[in-house]
């Protein structure tokens, strides 16, 4: 009894050595980033380590097993999110919608920082390691250099161009699509020029102002004199967790330090739902369910009237039963086969056997889960990548998509219909989600592996790109090719001199003798 004392203390010391403290700093506006961040942190949660997670949003089911601090920032204005969605009108509103969002998110980000609990936590407490939520924030990496600890980012998208610099990951315009661009591949001819234009102008053009902000709010948070520079900050982030993954369509080579999660935060087994939203969904076994919402940011209620009542007309005809997520307190209608929630477990939803229709805003999380899940979609694109998104679910065949202005009775309820009554859209999402599921390891256990790993090694440097030291005319081969262009030229340059040489040698003697002969010749004559 005595010696099995012994071996389970001494395990739980074991235990205790191995568990790392972990900060999860997670300040994004975004509802929908935040349910992704924080599926990054179960896994680790349920290893048994030490975890903070800082939000400026509440969590829910918050459990004793790790600790939550919310910062106390002003939310995001309802007038921000649907100036957004009004500036999303071709390429250049998009660059203006775009700007907005880095104007108010690196302010957003910089609040939290200000915060007296954060600057409490920074001050008195060290962490292993930090994971970063990315979202127009990097001067937070000064977060993990006031620690002295990795940090690793979590992303909710593909890595864009600003992700891949930093950590050495080509950028690959000729055959990998910019998420901006609308574009899948593979890529005509055509396509590639837009691809380079469209990388160009947001990857050179708008990184570099984000790039510039960023700094600016990282040297005010984090003086040079103190900690290291923005710049050395950058080249020190030892991993990268990006919600994609290879089957989606986008081909590309990565670097060890980018690792694949997308689906992080479907859950390993769905949660029981809410006891009317089962009743309702278990009660529509004949003709299904159809699940209708635009995301935790757009708000379906904020569309104009019109459109309101003709979605509420096409939904409310419908044999399926329909389940709507609806902000207000007062619904547009009271249909007996819809249900309207003001916030709704959409991963749960999903999941239930029933739903046969989802009608999404293209949000990433969104099209992921739906995906994951093998529902066909009905998209109604708002804003950022959202269109691109869409645009990938109608080439792929997993449903369509209708522009909000383009919504009339007779467009809605036909691509309704279509994607509900047409099994093709269902087969080849359910096909393709056997293809997503099938992983080595599931995205939660990948992403606990990785992190564990950058912490058992101390930041990991092994795994670093030799890119992430490179600079522009290292990188591109410029000075190898100026090196073996001026090589090239000296050789040439001395051939031809040689030859000259050898050629004067061998018949310039016999040129000249021949010359004198036929002068004596001539004289003779």
């Amino acid at each position: 009894m005595c010696r099995f004392l012994i071996l389970i203390t001494l395990m739980s010391l074991i235990a205790v050595c191995e568990s790392a403290k972990i900060l999860g700093l997670f300040t994004t506006f975004s509802k929908s980033h935040l349910i992704i961040h924080k599926s990054v942190m179960q896994p680790l949660i349920d290893r048994g380590h030490d975890v903070t997670i800082v939000t400026t949003l509440p969590l829910e089911n918050i459990d004793k097993r790790y600790r939550h601090i919310q910062l106390d920032v002003p939310p995001l204005p309802k007038e921000f999110m649907s100036g957004m969605i009004k500036d999303t009108k071709g390429f250049l509103g998009g660059l203006t919608a775009m700007k907005s969002a880095i104007d108010f998110g690196s302010q957003h980000s910089n609040l939290t920082l200000q915060d007296p609990r954060m600057k409490r936590l920074m001050a008195e407490e060290k962490f292993d390691l930090v994971i970063l939520g990315f979202f127009l924030n990097l001067f937070q990496l000064g977060v993990a250099a006031s620690f002295k600890c990795p940090v690793v980012l979590s992303l909710t998208q593909r890595a864009q161009n600003l992700i891949n610099d930093f950590v050495g990951n080509p950028t690959e315009v000729f055959y990998v699509p910019h998420m901006r661009s609308g574009l899948n591949q593979p890529l005509s001819f055509f396509e590639r020029v837009k691809n380079v234009i469209v990388s160009l102008a947001i990857d050179k053009g708008f990184a570099s102002y984000i790039d510039y902000r960023m700094e600016l709010l990282y040297n005010y948070n984090f003086p040079p004199e103190k900690f290291p520079s923005y710049e050395e900050m950058l080249k020190n982030v030892s991993l990268v967790l990006t919600i994609s993954h290879f089957s989606e369509g986008v081909i590309r080579p990565d670097v060890p330090a980018i690792v694949e999660v997308a689906g992080i935060q479907v859950k390993p087994k769905p949660e029981e739902l809410p006891k009317d939203i089962k009743d309702f969904l278990d009660g529509a076994s004949k003709d299904g369910a159809v699940y209708f919402s635009l995301g935790s940011n757009a708000r379906s209620a904020d569309m104009n009237s019109e459109t309101i009542k003709i979605l509420y007309n096409v939904l409310s005809e419908l044999k399926q039963r329909v389940i709507w997520k609806w902000e207000e307190d007062t619904p547009p209608g009271n249909a007996a086969n819809i249900l309207f929630k003001k916030w709704l477990p959409q991963d749960d939803i999903l999941a239930h056997p029933n739903i046969r229709l989802f009608i999404t805003h293209g949000g990433h999380g969104s099209v992921v889960e739906s995906e994951y899940h093998g529902v066909p979609m009905v998209g109604i694109p708002l804003f950022a990548d959202q269109f691109s998104n869409m645009d990938g679910v109608q080439k792929a065949g997993y449903g369509l998509s209708l522009g909000k202005e383009e919504i009339t009775a007779e467009k809605f309820k036909s691509i309704v219909e279509e994607v509900l009554y047409n099994p093709t859209y269902r087969n080849k999402v359910q096909e393709f989600s056997r293809i997503y599921r099938d992983r080595p390891m599931s995205a939660r256990d990948t992403a606990a592996y990785w992190i564990e790993y950058v912490i058992r090694h101390r930041g990991a440097k092994h795994m670093q790109s030799p890119a992430v030291h490179m600079n522009f005319i290292q990188l591109y081969g410029l000075d190898v090719f100026a090196f073996l262009f001026v090589l090239f030229y000296v050789m040439f340059k001395t051939l031809a001199f040689v030859f000259r040489k050898v050629v004067h040698l061998l018949f310039g003697r016999k040129c000249k003798d021949q010359n004198k002969e036929s002068n004596k010749h001539k004289k003779d004559q």
